[in-house]
């Protein structure tokens, strides 16, 4: 007998930030190029006009990524965000590797019932952790700055372009513009 998929059910708290994760299709590096950061990047940028959310951290590896927002709204659904997030990229990169990279196609593409699809992203939402404590957000920060430190992509945080390592420990630029976190988020109590 066939296991019931069981959908993990997303938590919409006004004041709560969110650490968001999700991977590419199978793994693939489809991350591994200036042009889909870039597209990964306009895509956020848009959907934070758009959604009202501070971006606090983040990283872009080559097959996932990471990001921790903060809804500024009240009434919020931390799904659609997402979707405003991932739904721009995948439809660039495929309009592009329709015209340029034909030969990807059929590994981005799988059969659901009788129709067929290609996918960017993994399927399903990815993983959304909400964040209330403080002292969480300092753990989910480093956490995700060390991505590229724990596969051995560089030594450094601060040292992969595509983090937003180097602009919170003073140390350089973010290729994402952040937001400021607030005072209150970085307090920890005794």
């Amino acid at each position: 007998m066939a296991q019931k998929r069981v959908h993990r059910r997303n938590v919409n708290e006004p004041g709560h930030a969110h650490e968001l994760t999700f991977s590419c299709y199978q793994g693939y590096k489809l991350l591994d190029s200036d042009r889909s950061r870039d597209w990964l990047k306009e895509s956020l940028d848009t959907a934070r006009a758009e959604f009202d959310f501070d971006l606090w951290c983040y990283v872009f590896m080559p097959e996932h990524v990471h990001l921790i927002v903060w809804p500024r709204r009240k009434v919020y659904d931390i799904a659609e965000i997402r979707k405003a997030i991932k739904e721009p990229v995948s439809r660039t990169a495929m309009k592009y590797l329709r015209r340029h990279r034909r030969d990807w196609l059929p590994k981005l593409t799988r059969q659901r019932g009788q129709r067929e699809e290609q996918l960017f992203w993994q399927s399903g939402g990815g993983y959304d952790r909400n964040i209330t404590e403080p002292k969480t957000l300092l753990s989910m920060i480093d956490y995700i700055h060390m991505n590229p430190v724990r596969r051995g992509l560089v030594e450094r945080a601060i040292d992969w372009p595509w983090s937003s390592a180097a602009q919170l420990e003073d140390a350089g630029d973010s290729f994402v513009r952040l937001d400021r976190i607030p005072s209150e988020w970085l307090v920890l109590d005794p």
